[in-house]
């Protein structure tokens, strides 16, 4: 589960919103601070970013004063019952000394920033003040570190504390300005000591560039930061666990005696909860919990609590076991094609005897007053005997007297707002009896009523599953107050799916708005992402005219009026940036615009591009190369040739060892496969269709095959991967290519367990990149000879499990699934073009046209 999703689920109940957003739509619990309320100063500018508020002093022309690009910068943290005063007392203090800052200008906002998921590389900073140099540096730490005096703040932990109030300083920008890393991304940046661009460094820990000096002022300050040390504790730490904003969670051992522990760690006035709650007062509330449930066997035994620095410790037994999450991959009986009856029967009897055993640990806890608030797969621990069970994190946990609501919360096992105290828990328990068959109940943050439908499919699935478990489930799930079930159109419904999602598209768009188009994945909020072609507006442009809808032009004229010029820091390549902008601009008929984007481009250090599809060298020659054609411009035909030629000796040089590197289309080498594959075509080149093979067997060497199925999928160390974008489906299809223009035994073999990988029953997510509407475009376009129509028919079917409703139009959840997405890579519009392509074999993802087409669904097995 990926946590920064939940904060971009607060402002809407369709979309994922930037959290400022819960602000700006006439909110009254959701009101600004006083000082952010106040006039603009005379001969000084303000502009909001993000979630800061900037002021700047103006010069005699009316523009802000020029300053420093980059510097020792002062970061100030407040907690909520301090931000007011906080904020006056920097306001107060820098705008007589014309000293330019910025700060967090409302309280849901500084919240959000120190919630317990919040990014441990921002946490804790609401305002930031920019000193000219060194000695205004110091002046402004003795001044305003005297007037902030005795106020309090999260500890920010990427900077160094001023004395022990709530002011940090770090070096880094004062400007936006960026730089393409060693990874071959573009990077905040910061100038060496030689004036060269490198990458503005903000890991959450203080560090100080190699080329700076450390003003001695701030000496005694690293010195006593350095003092706090883990060398007098009874205990060995042995392994992080697992961190977040509030602190870590650490596997150790006891020195006293030899037995194993999990310390837990609880940062003051960080990790904040819903109501508040820092993660000290939550671990407090965990220790309570747990020791008024103690001897219950079916939670870890309290054994210390300490103070260290100024943080909690939380020592308690290691249980010995596996969450019950990670059985699914080993466990779950549709990770195949065609699952073995009796394995289903099993699988269900397992599954229905463990959610007996979480139901009556539950009732246990319940019996001592408690209420667990936070019961999840990746909160129960099973045993090695596989018979009796955990429960684990009880940090959110209240008496039973309280009947509160819950603050802390799964996505998919959070309970609506008229559940409290019990009925808390018995709603995860019921999510739990789907979840255990089909792992996507984050879905009912869109939609409790697609519970139904869910059983329905378990029903289906898995004929042994008593109807009365699922029965009661659903009814638990969806009673109270809320919309009733709606009428979810099947994707292979056409072309009656196909209308819906165009106009459910359609319908989301906010042309009004100047930070995206098209709702989708929160990567659109970062810089340039509402433009590009997998999260943004090109990318829905691109597959609204691939499947044939009618033309949207005032999209259109977003795109182009948003790209002249495109914000600072967009990124330059096909999926990610302005390559792909270009590619589809060019594509819908506007020449011009493209070509003066791949001015922008070639403008850049585009040769340290990393060497992918995604916004690598790749992706650019590819675009490069098809302009080229298209114009016969010289230029652009002679710098794509230039790409292959920088791909072709990165091939040429060893092989990186597997775990330093990704596989796969977007990420892997069978991105620049594609490129050098397209660029023989063109010139006939034998040594490019050569190093296309070199690549392809570089991806296939970090493939492994599945037991049990036999599929073959990316292996990337914890995890196997099927999908279009990270995983093995997306390299079959350069593979099929490849294989159009040469014979290849071990690609050939290969192809035949991507297609396996690519059919199997079950899939967490529906996305083009990440999901089933991948594995429905690889399927419809592939010529693997044993690929057949039923099998792409059941994997149409299957996204019907995913669908959902907007406005009454066929739409489908973007990444995580805890809101609806539009957006080509992870949402409705890349479902749109899979299912275009399967069915009627015109449209495809840019340089993957069709090979072949299937039979008709239905007229062949």
């Amino acid at each position: 589960m990926d946590k920064r999703y939940e904060v971009y689920a607060l402002a809407d109940r369709h979309f994922y919103e930037t959290p400022d957003r819960l602000g700006t739509a006439g909110r009254q619990d959701a009101p600004w601070f006083a000082t952010a309320r106040r006039p603009v100063p005379e001969g000084w500018a303000s502009a909001r970013t993000g979630d800061w508020l900037m002021l700047q002093p103006l010069g005699a022309d009316g523009n802000p004063e020029p300053g420093p690009a980059q510097g020792w910068k002062v970061h100030a943290s407040a907690t909520r019952h301090d931000a007011e005063r906080i904020a006056a007392a920097v306001w107060d203090y820098c705008v007589p000394r014309r000293i330019p800052f910025k700060f967090v200008p409302a309280p849901h906002l500084l919240h959000l920033r120190n919630a317990k998921y919040a990014g441990r590389d921002t946490s804790g900073k609401f305002v930031t003040v920019y000193p000219a140099d060194e000695d205004r540096l110091h002046q402004v730490l003795r001044e305003l570190g005297t007037l902030l005096d005795g106020l309090a703040g999260p500890y920010i932990l990427t900077d160094l504390r001023w004395n022990d109030g709530p002011l940090y300083v770090r070096y880094g920008a004062f400007a936006r300005t960026f730089t393409v890393d060693e990874r071959g991304s573009l990077v905040p940046a910061v100038r060496d000591g030689e004036g060269r661009l490198v990458p503005d460094r903000r890991a959450p820990s203080f560090q100080v560039p190699e080329w700076v000096t450390l003003p001695a002022f701030l000496a005694p300050q690293l010195a006593a930061r350095n003092t706090t040390t883990v060398g007098d504790l009874p205990y060995r730490i042995e392994k992080a666990l697992h961190f977040s904003n509030g602190g870590g969670v650490y596997a150790g051992t006891d020195t006293r005696d030899g037995r194993k522990v999990v310390l837990k760690e609880g940062r003051p006035h960080a990790g904040l909860a819903a109501d508040g709650a820092d993660a000290i007062a939550r671990l407090e509330r965990e220790k309570q919990a747990l020791e008024r449930v103690a001897g219950t066997g079916v939670v870890p035994e309290v054994r210390d609590w300490f103070v260290l620095g100024d943080h909690r410790f939380l020592v308690m037994d290691f249980v010995e076991g596996r969450t019950l999450n990670s059985f699914f991959a080993e466990r779950h009986p549709l990770l195949t094609p065609d699952p073995d009856p009796d394995a289903v029967a099993e699988y269900t009897r397992w599954a229905v005897r463990i959610h007996g055993a979480v139901e009556r640990a539950v009732e246990a806890v319940h019996a001592r007053g408690i209420v667990f608030n936070d019961l999840h797969v990746f909160n129960i621990m099973v045993a090695p005997d596989e018979e009796s069970v955990f429960l684990l994190d009880f940090e959110a946990a209240a008496p039973v007297t309280d009947n509160g609501r819950q603050v802390v919360a799964h996505p998919g096992f959070f309970a609506p707002p008229d559940r409290t105290g019990t009925a808390v828990d018995r709603y995860a328990l019921a999510c739990l009896r789907l979840a255990l068959f089909l792992p996507v109940t984050t879905l009912f943050v869109v939609d409790r009523a697609k519970a139904a439908h869910l059983a329905e499919v378990i029903a289906e699935q898995f004929p042994d599953v008593p109807r009365q478990f699922l029965d009661e489930a659903v009814a638990e799930i969806t009673r109270g107050p809320g919309p009733g079930a709606p009428a979810y159109v099947r994707p292979a419904d056409r072309p009656h799916s196909r209308d819906s999602m165009v106009r459910a598209i359609l319908a989301s768009a906010t042309p009004e708005r100047d930070d995206r188009l098209f709702p989708g994945d929160i990567a659109q909020f970062s810089d340039g992402g509402g433009l590009g072609l997998a999260y943004g507006a090109a990318g829905v442009l691109y597959a609204l005219a691939e499947s044939g809808a009618e033309r949207y032009e005032e999209g259109e004229r977003w795109l182009l009026a948003h790209a002249d010029p495109p914000p600072a820091g967009t990124p330059l390549g096909l999926y990610d940036g302005l390559a792909g902008v270009a590619h589809v601009l060019d594509r819908l008929g506007h020449r011009q615009p493209a070509l003066d984007l791949i001015e922008i481009v070639l403008s850049e250090k585009w040769q340290s591009l990393s060497s992918d599809l995604q916004g690598g060298l790749a992706g650019l020659g590819l675009v490069l190369g098809e302009l080229a054609t298209g114009t016969g411009e010289s230029e652009l035909r002679e710098r794509a040739a230039e790409a292959a030629d920088l791909l072709v000796r990165r091939l040429d040089e060893p092989r990186p060892e597997k775990r330093r590197r990704r596989a796969g289309l977007l990420r892997g080498a069978a991105g620049p496969a594609l490129f050098l594959l397209r660029q023989y075509e063109r010139t006939g080149e034998e040594r490019l269709l050569a190093a296309a093979r070199e690549a392809l067997s570089r991806d296939l060497e970090c493939c492994v095959v599945q037991p049990g199925g036999g599929g073959l999928e990316i292996d990337e160390g914890w995890r196997t991967l099927p999908y279009l974008g990270d995983g093995s489906a997306g390299l079959g299809m350069v593979l099929d290519d490849f294989l159009e223009r040469t014979d290849d035994a071990e690609f050939d073999k290969a192809r035949a367990g991507i297609l396996t990988a690519a059919t199997s029953r079950f899939y967490a997510q529906p996305g083009l990149f990440q999901g089933r509407a991948g594995l429905i475009l690889h399927l419809g376009r592939t010529t693997h000879p044993d690929a057949t129509a039923r099998r792409l028919a059941e994997q149409i079917d299957g996204l019907g499990w995913f669908a959902m409703a907007y406005e009454g139009r066929l739409a489908f959840p973007g990444h995580q699934m805890m809101r609806l997405s539009m957006d080509l890579a992870t949402g409705t519009a890349g479902c749109l073009l899979a299912l275009d392509a399967a069915c009627e074999g015109s449209a495809h993802l840019p340089f993957l046209p069709p090979l072949r087409r299937l039979p008709r669904l239905g007229s062949a097995t």
